[in-house]
């Protein structure tokens, strides 16, 4: 994989070694479709095999969202196909382990809207510098899946349990000031200032130790990586929702703009 392969992911370098990556499909917020989805399983080692790179920085294109979560054709397919779910578990897996194995600093730059696999990637960052009018949600119980592509492996490590399972269990949206309070994200600026502070902290990073930065990171990230085993039961349990009935509620819904009545919720 080259960096002239990604059809959704677009590069530009800067300064002291800092690339920046930009999720591009702005005429869907940036959502993950088919093909995002598996290039953001493969970012990860091209940058970490690249001597070039010092620092990445992440984004999205336009000015509405860092990444909207997944396509509703993707979750759709899922919904009616054991194979496609499987093919979406191994991917969501690698995304994150691969971000994990990445020794490389990763700063998001989180300039808008932020769901799904989008979050995963914003979240699972070194560094988070979030707008603050922009809005993050896990969102999977809000389509009647439980949450598995990333929030058990680092939700309670950054903001607690408490407001992990709070968050997680209601899918209630939080805009930046309030992820910043709860420890959520690193850091909220307004908008106009959230890349340009993601490329300065990317060159301070670059212009440091890169043994003693790499080895502090990976470190810090085995306290993700003993979470392994509740991560991948997370993630299990995400897609044997999506083989059952409160999806289809929660994907038709979700595309009509109305609350919910899931199956599973239902008194009768």
């Amino acid at each position: 994989m080259r960096y002239q392969d990604f059809q959704h992911i677009l590069f530009e370098r800067h300064p002291e070694g800092v690339l920046q990556a930009t999720l591009n499909r702005p005429e869907a917020m940036n959502a993950t479709n088919d093909r995002l989805h598996w290039e953001l399983t493969q970012l990860w080692g091209v940058v970490g095999e690249d001597p070039g790179v010092k620092a990445i920085v992440v984004t999205g294109a336009g000015d509405r969202a860092f990444s909207a979560g997944g396509d509703l054709s993707v979750v759709e397919a899922m919904a009616h196909s054991h194979a496609e779910t499987m093919r979406v578990m191994k991917e969501a897996s690698d995304i994150v382990y691969n971000m994990l194995a990445c020794d490389k600093p990763i700063i998001s730059a989180i300039n808008g809207t932020a769901v799904g696999a989008g979050l995963a990637v914003a979240l699972l960052a070194d560094v988070s510098v979030m707008a603050e009018d922009a809005r993050l949600t896990d969102g999977h119980a809000r389509l009647g899946v439980s949450a598995g592509d990333h929030a058990a492996i680092v939700w309670p490590l950054l903001c607690g349990m408490a407001k992990a399972k709070y968050y997680l269990m209601t899918a209630d949206f939080i805009d930046g000031r309030e992820a910043e309070r709860i420890g959520l994200v690193s850091f909220c600026t307004p908008c106009a200032d959230v890349l340009p502070r993601s490329l300065a902290i990317a060159a301070q990073l670059a212009r440091g130790s890169q043994a003693a930065i790499r080895a502090t990171k990976q470190s810090l990230n085995n306290w993700m990586r003993q979470a392994g085993p509740i991560f991948d039961n997370s993630l299990a349990a995400e897609m044997l929702c999506f083989l059952g009935p409160d999806v289809k509620e929660g994907l038709a819904a979700l595309r009509a703009k109305r609350t919910p009545d899931f199956p599973s919720a239902r008194m009768d």
